[in-house]
């Protein structure tokens, strides 16, 4: 096993794969940070153009991208509630708020940071687990895909202490948004008004950017002035203390790393389910669960950490059996065919450098653009100044060519108006966006998984009582609803909680 590691080393330290990891790099940084495009945008642009290259120089190329795109996600989350991609929606929670206060260095710092400590513990995590990453794959089928959304539902609808009511309805609403569309199993179009583009569904990264990106800037325009409310410690604000930050929290970067690698190995989950759990999880295990959404820094390590963990996990299912852990994973296995390689079972046989290569210049790609990202951040943290009358019209537009950018429909430019005056509500309102974006995110899988488990049970539900992980799924899922009564009794008693 050592041999193929330092093969995938060697392979990737010759002057034309450093190259192209660098040019993979600097696209994925400028792909991620605008809103709507991420990585599977850059894949999808890129792929014809690697048609002339070997194919380790293609996959050092591409893992530079991937590998880029969470930290450019980052600083547009961060500095302008503005996700680059859906998996960085979670970052603005905590992100965005440090940066009106005038701490946008500090949060940029925690972010490269855990971006790169999570990356590691990433490819640690999946270099030790690729060996036997079939028969984990294996382990989880419908049923257990079915549970793990509740679960995130659960996680997600619990940690919203103090707004337990706004959430469950957010939440709701949520999920009733999610099923607009075409149904996978029974073949009918619901709630569909009759528009061709909803025949899909509410598409994910323009609601995302209306809810956050397009929110902001309406709530910031009403308000006026800039996104920092105290222009004095803007300057000041050290971006080394992010990093401080980052190795104090060390219990967090490892909760989330550990969780990124966990849910990205999980076929078709992605990183928004991964990014979102690891902050809900972190809200779950504060003793100060009430500061988050209002600027702890924790809210920013969790999810960073964990958006950089899946992205190596990501590729246990993809290369494995075919099956892509996320939208990103579906467009590289299309550069895979490309360049000749069938991902399969025979993949881990026949490509075995290949793929260790591409692992380390996943990771390569992700401490590099840390680094820079660390490098950037005080600079860019001066954008927290400008007045918004300048930059609402700016980010608004370049969110509106981002949503069209997608898939290159209009209709996702109304979506994104739309969830944009909807998030602007749930802000006046003080609603919980967390609990809506999960929900939109898990119901269409929910829904797709139950009904496949009830079709191959033929309606006998103790199907969930008789698989080992559903057992386990169903455990945490008790577990987290007791807990809340758990903690209301402690505090009657006047326990320590």
């Amino acid at each position: 096993m050592l041999h193929l590691w330092l093969g995938g080393v060697e392979g990737l330290l010759q002057a034309r794969e450093l190259l192209f990891l660098g040019l993979g790099m600097l696209i994925g940084l400028f792909f991620g940070a605008i809103p709507g495009l991420g990585g599977a945008t850059a894949l999808a642009l890129l792929t014809p153009l690697t048609y002339g290259l070997d194919s380790f120089t293609a996959l050092a190329l591409a893992g530079g991208v991937m590998g880029a795109v969470p930290m450019g996600g980052s600083i547009s989350a961060i500095l302008l509630n503005a996700p680059g991609s859906a998996p960085s929606a979670a970052t603005c929670l905590d992100g965005h708020p440090l940066a009106q206060q005038g701490k946008a260095g500090l949060a940029l710092g925690a972010a490269a940071s855990a971006n790169a400590i999570g990356g590691i513990i990433g490819t640690v995590s999946v270099l030790a687990i690729l060996p036997i990453a079939k028969d984990l794959v294996l382990l989880f089928g419908p049923p257990e895909l079915f549970l793990l959304a509740v679960l995130g539902l659960i996680v997600v609808s619990t940690a919203s202490r103090g707004k337990m009511l706004r959430g469950l309805i957010a939440g709701v609403f949520g999920l009733m948004i999610s099923f607009i569309g075409y149904n996978d199993v029974t073949g009918v179009l619901r709630f569909t008004a009759g528009i061709a583009y909803l025949w899909d569904g509410v598409h994910l990264v323009p609601a995302l950017i209306g809810l956050f990106a397009v929110a902001e800037m309406i709530n910031l325009s009403v308000k006026g002035g800039a996104i920092a409310k105290d222009a004095k410690t803007v300057g000041i604000t050290s971006v080394t203390s992010g990093l401080l930050e980052t190795f104090r929290h060390w219990r967090t970067v490892l909760r989330g790393s550990l969780i990124g690698t966990v849910v990205g190995a999980i076929p078709g989950v992605g990183g928004t389910v991964a990014s979102f759990l690891s902050y809900s999880l972190t809200v779950q295990a504060s003793a100060d669960p009430e500061s988050f959404g209002k600027g702890n820094i924790q809210g920013v390590i969790a999810p960073e950490a964990a958006i950089n963990a899946k992205d190596c996990s990501c590729l246990i299912p993809t290369l494995a059996f075919g099956v892509p852990g996320g939208v990103e994973m579906a467009v590289f296995m299309g550069l895979l065919v490309l360049h000749g390689m069938q991902p399969g079972p025979l993949m881990l046989i026949d490509h075995q450098v290949e793929i260790y290569g591409l692992i380390w210049a996943l990771t390569g790609s992700c401490v590099l653009a840390s680094f820079l990202g660390l490098l950037v951040a005080r600079p860019l943290s001066l954008l927290t100044l400008i007045d918004s009358q300048i930059l609402v019209p700016v980010v608004t537009a370049v969110a509106l060519v981002g949503s069209y950018a997608v898939d290159r429909n209009i209709g996702n430019v109304l979506v994104t108006a739309i969830f944009g005056i909807l998030g602007y509500v749930m802000i006046r309102f003080d609603y919980p966006r967390l609990t809506m974006v999960v929900a939109l995110v898990l119901g269409a899988a929910a829904e797709r998984n139950f009904h496949q488990t009830t079709m191959m049970s033929d309606g006998n539900l103790s199907v969930y009582f008789h698989r080992k992980v559903c057992l386990v799924l169903l455990a945490g899922m008790a577990a987290l609803l007791i807990a809340p009564f758990f903690r209301g009794f402690r505090k009657f008693r006047g326990l320590p909680k």
